[in-house]
C-alpha cells in the first residue's frame, strides 16, 4: 500500500495542473497506426505534455519508445453482449501492462461488465500488474463507487456516453467539481475539452489535470468545428 500510495503522488506531481494528451486514432480513422500515433505523443511531448494517453499495446510500446513520458493505457474491445469497451476483462489489462503503461484506465461505470465485480477487478489488476488504475466513470456515484472499489484515480472520461449522463457540446464540469468534491483521490478532467479557457476552469474546480484528445490529435474533428462554424455564420 505505501508502495502503491508513493507512486500515485510521484504521478500527480508530475501531472498537476499540467495536460495529458491522449494520442487515439481507431481503425476507421486516416491517422490509424502506432508509428502515426508515436509521431503524434513526439508532438504532444514538445508542446509540453505531461503524460499521454493510448489505446491498444502496439500504441502504447511504440509510444514509451518515442517519449520519456508516463503513459496512461487502455485497450478498447467489443465483447459481445456488453457495452462496456474500455479494457474489459484482466487479460486486456494485463496487455496494456506488458507493453509499459504506468496506468491502466478502465471502464468503471455502473453498466453490466464482462470482468464482473468491480472489485475483483481492480484487485485483479493490482496483484498481477504493478500499474496504478485508472476508473473512467460518468456520474459522481460510479466515481464515488470506483474509489470504494480500489480505483487510484477517477476520469470523467464516459460522462456523455452513458444514459445515466448528460449528452453535451462542451465538458461536464459539474461533474469534475463534484468529484473533486467527494473523493480522496485525483481527479481526471476528460471529454470534450476545445478550448484553454475550459482546461483553467475545470483546474480550478479542483481537477489535478485535463487530458484533451480529439481537440489536439484528431485533424477531422478540428477540420469539422472549423467548418461547421462558418456554415452557421452563413
Amino acid at each position: 500500500m505505501e508502495d502503491r500510495s508513493r507512486r500515485v503522488t510521484a504521478f500527480v506531481k508530475q501531472i498537476y495542473h499540467q495536460l495529458i494528451v491522449s494520442c487515439q486514432a481507431l481503425p476507421h480513422e486516416p491517422l490509424f497506426g502506432a508509428e502515426i500515433m508515436a509521431r503524434m505523443a513526439v508532438a504532444a511531448a514538445q508542446g509540453g505534455a505531461s503524460a499521454i494517453r493510448a489505446n491498444t499495446p502496439v500504441d502504447i510500446a511504440a509510444i514509451k519508445q518515442a517519449v520519456d513520458l508516463p503513459v496512461i493505457g487502455l485497450f478498447k474491445a467489443d465483447i459481445p453482449g456488453y457495452a462496456v469497451y474500455i479494457t474489459p476483462t484482466l487479460a486486456h489489462a494485463k496487455a496494456v501492462a506488458a507493453a509499459g503503461a504506468e496506468v491502466i484506465a478502465i471502464d468503471a461505470t455502473d453498466r453490466p461488465h464482462p470482468a464482473g465485480d468491480l472489485a475483483a477487478y481492480i484487485a485483479a489488476i493490482r496483484q498481477e500488474t504493478d500499474c496504478l488504475v485508472l476508473a473512467d466513470i460518468s456520474t459522481v456515484a460510479e466515481g464515488v463507487a470506483a474509489v470504494a472499489a480500489g480505483a487510484d484515480l477517477v476520469s470523467t472520461t464516459m460522462s456523455g456516453y452513458t444514459p445515466t449522463s448528460p449528452r453535451q457540446t462542451g465538458p461536464d464540469l459539474a461533474l469534475v467539481q463534484a468529484l473533486a468534491a467527494q473523493v480522496r483521490v485525483p481527479v481526471l478532467a476528460e471529454g470534450r475539452f476545445h478550448n484553454p479557457a475550459q482546461v483553467k476552469q475545470a483546474l480550478s474546480l479542483g481537477a489535478t489535470t485535463v487530458v484533451i484528445g480529439g481537440a489536439i490529435t484528431r485533424p477531422q474533428e478540428i477540420t469539422a468545428r472549423f467548418v461547421a462554424a462558418l456554415v452557421n455564420e452563413e
